[in-house]
């Protein structure tokens, strides 16, 4: 579709395009760094500290099998690891490792930085109200924090 500067997008198309946009940019920041999407969220997910499975299932949507399956993969890999959780003898955390630490900084940073490039036609007060725009759809959503803000 060529670029017109009169066509306007509803908010649904608009929503689902620029998802489209922002997966693709994060796939390919995963896939620069030998990472499945999954995987690098699962490590984005660990940047702030262990995460028990229930958690981690929730923030990432995903049934308790398939959590299982990527936090194996992820294991083996060498980037991820379980613990006992202090608070539950019987629960498991999943922690980074520091090769799995060193990894997620530098593909959370390759990400962000392709992302940020998605809206480099907006100048500085456009890209501020998209910013309060959009941080207003996800607080109202109450959407997962699975990629967190490091400014």
């Amino acid at each position: 579709m060529a670029k017109d500067e009169g066509e306007r997008i509803g908010v649904v198309g608009a929503l689902v395009r620029s998802a489209f946009l922002v997966n693709t940019a994060y796939a390919e920041a995963a896939h620069a760094y030998g990472l499945t999407p999954q995987q690098g969220q699962l490590l984005c997910v660990l940047m702030p500290g262990p995460t028990g499975m229930g958690e981690l299932g929730a923030k990432l949507g995903l049934a308790k099998s398939s959590l299982t399956g990527l936090v194996d993969r992820t294991s083996r890999l060498g980037f991820v690891g379980r613990e006992a959780d202090p608070d539950d003898g019987r629960a498991v955390r999943v922690v980074l490792t520091e090769e799995g630490a060193r990894l997620a900084d530098a593909f959370y940073t390759e990400a962000c930085r392709r992302i940020d490039l998605l809206p480099s036609g907006l100048d500085g007060p456009e890209r501020e109200r998209l910013a309060e725009l959009l941080g207003r759809v996800v607080v109202d959503n109450e959407a997962p924090e699975v990629f967190a803000d490091r400014r």
